[in-house]
């Protein structure tokens, strides 16, 4: 599914590399150029006909008009270049007196995404050399006489393009901001889960190698000193496991927050499940349970996981789908155990806009864990589904 931060902000021709699957295709800027160039040059020969008083088109005035479609083209590998050559342009344009007209098109989109990039000293400073060149063709080269009116229209124009593009730019620096801390939020969800699962790894390992530890301590206690095939074999069971007890303790102390003791209540399994099923009851939601194929005992791993993803999807439901029946399918196959947990809410019709959290990350953590996959889509009565597959290591 599609996070927010996936998507791509600003204009086209201003997207980087990290614009991720919304980025557009480098074509579009060429595109873009080659529309800017027809207007500028066949709307300025336009205009150029209806101010008399303004010096005509010629080879140098096409040129110049054709500068900011080029610049377009590399703006986004090299902006303060082409804000400087559009500048440049635009200034020498009004300087000779050609006619006004769309030679801004070109300078206004080059303007705009110099300040959103980040560039905004060098967009003010281009912005001053076309009003610059402007006044100058005027007063020192006679280009055309004097006129507030003109240049207040043109220096009101520019401030506009430059307040735009400062929204633009604010726009743009707090859509990275949430693009941060999202992917900051989800980063510490995925700590945390990974925390989570590793203290039930514990108690999973801890609880099996203890057994082993206990069991070979008794069975040297038991056998007889003599047999040398047996004992040598015993005392390296109990020294391995209580090896492996003691270093996997203090990989999980590291790992536990605050200091938090080992969780001393046995490991959740599918036999749990039915506890499940009667708490939601309870909580006003009817909860089937359907279990297909062969029903065996699991690697205690994959019951964990199975059992957790179960509860979370029944949280969630309870939580936030409003539904009033869900139904869990439990099917047993030779090398896979598959999760179904279905309801009739209103969650199909918000899930274009799901984001990863409500649990559904922890459920897909605890899948890959295990080198399964699980999926959420909409279900036939307009709640969810949440499919797993939890590889059980082959037929028992």
């Amino acid at each position: 599914m599609r996070e927010p931060d996936d998507l791509a902000w600003g204009p086209p021709w201003m997207r980087g590399p990290r614009a991720g699957a919304g980025r557009t295709h480098p074509a579009a800027r060429y595109v873009l150029a080659f529309v800017v160039a027809v207007i500028q040059v066949g709307g300025s020969f336009g205009a150029s006909h209806g101010q008399p008083d303004r010096r005509a088109l010629d080879a140098l005035a096409v040129v110049l008009l054709l500068v900011a479609p080029v610049a377009i083209t590399v703006l986004r590998r090299f902006p303060l270049w082409a804000m400087g050559a559009t500048s440049l342009a635009a200034s020498s344009y009004l300087a000779r007196g050609y006619a006004y007209g769309p030679v801004f098109l070109g300078l206004a989109i080059v303007l705009f995404a110099t300040v959103v990039r980040g560039h905004r000293v060098a967009a003010w400073l281009g912005a001053a050399v076309v009003l610059a060149g402007d006044a100058a063709g005027r007063l020192a080269f006679d280009s055309a006489p004097w006129s507030w009116q003109a240049m207040g229209g043109l220096l009101a124009w520019t401030l506009v393009v430059l307040a735009v593009a400062e929204v633009g730019r604010s726009w743009r620096d707090r859509a990275a901001t949430y693009r941060q801390a999202a992917r900051e939020t989800r980063l510490r969800q995925a700590g945390e889960e990974r925390l989570r699962i590793a203290q039930e790894l514990h108690d999973v390992v801890a609880h099996h190698m203890s057994l082993i530890n206990v069991q070979a301590g008794v069975a040297l206690h038991l056998a007889d000193r003599r047999p040398e095939q047996v004992e040598p074999a015993l005392v390296a069971i109990r020294d391995a496991s209580k090896e492996a007890l003691s270093e996997l303790r203090s990989l999980i102390d590291v790992l536990r927050l605050d200091g938090a003791p080992a969780p001393r209540s046995p490991v959740a399994n599918l036999a749990g499940l039915d506890d499940i099923v009667e708490r939601s009851g309870h909580a006003g939601l009817a909860v089937t349970k359907t279990v297909t194929g062969q029903a065996r005992a699991l690697p205690a791993a994959v019951e964990l996981a199975a059992y957790r993803i179960v509860q979370e999807a029944i949280t969630n439901i309870v939580r936030h789908a409003h539904a009033t029946r869900a139904a869990v399918t439990l099917h047993y196959g030779d090398e896979v155990l598959s999760l179904t947990i279905e309801d009739n809410g209103d969650g199909a019709a918000r899930l274009p806009n799901l984001v990863q959290g409500n649990g559904i990350s922890g459920m897909q953590e605890r899948a890959r864990a295990l080198g399964g996959e699980l999926r959420v889509e909409a279900a036939p009565d307009g709640g969810l589904r949440v499919e797993g597959d939890l590889p059980t290591g082959g037929q028992r």
